[in-house]
């Protein structure tokens, strides 16, 4: 005990909690809007998002968060989501987050992705924050946050995407 007032790494994280939420409810600008809007339009023309059901709630420079409301085709046996569809989750939000520390005409693509599961991820509406940790000349370095519907830290990756600018992916 702490001060004797009880668990303080647990009031500790509460605080932390409490501080991701409100910054991942921050106001956009005009320009943070429009930037979501078109990130929105690019990301339904993308069959795998749609077919997973990620959605773009924001974009801002160095970073960008996206929500997922969780399916039945989500879950694996044990009735929770896989793994797979929240690393597939990690590297969309991250991908558009490394998207927005780059010039225009660079493409990015993952060169690894390391995701650790912290707690099992049951049901409701999910969060990814992803942020650039560092933009250098040819790779991009970001990590991302998925909170489960109450908040809590469900899993967090780091994430190394490749960037070429004024080289395309496709051959």
């Amino acid at each position: 005990m702490a001060h004797g007032s009880g668990d303080s790494a647990g009031w500790r994280a509460d605080c932390l909690l409490r501080k991701r939420r409100r910054a991942m409810t921050k106001r956009m600008s005009k320009v943070e809007k429009r930037v979501t809007e078109l990130v929105r339009r690019r990301i339904r023309e993308s069959r795998s998002t749609e077919l997973l059901g990620f959605d773009v709630e924001s974009v801002h420079e160095g970073r960008a968060i996206f929500r997922m409301d969780v399916r039945p085709s989500h879950k694996q046996i044990h009735g929770v989501v896989h793994g797979g569809i929240l690393a597939a989750l990690a590297d969309t939000a991250a991908a558009i987050a490394a998207y927005t520390a780059v010039p225009n005409g660079t493409e990015i693509a993952t060169v690894e992705l390391s995701i650790n599961y912290l707690e099992p991820v049951p049901g409701g509406r999910i969060k990814a924050d992803a942020r650039v940790l560092r933009a250098g000349r040819n790779f991009v370095v970001t990590e991302c946050e998925i909170f489960n519907e109450n908040g809590s830290l469900a899993a967090k990756a780091l994430l190394t995407f490749g960037a070429a600018a004024g080289h395309s992916i496709q051959k």
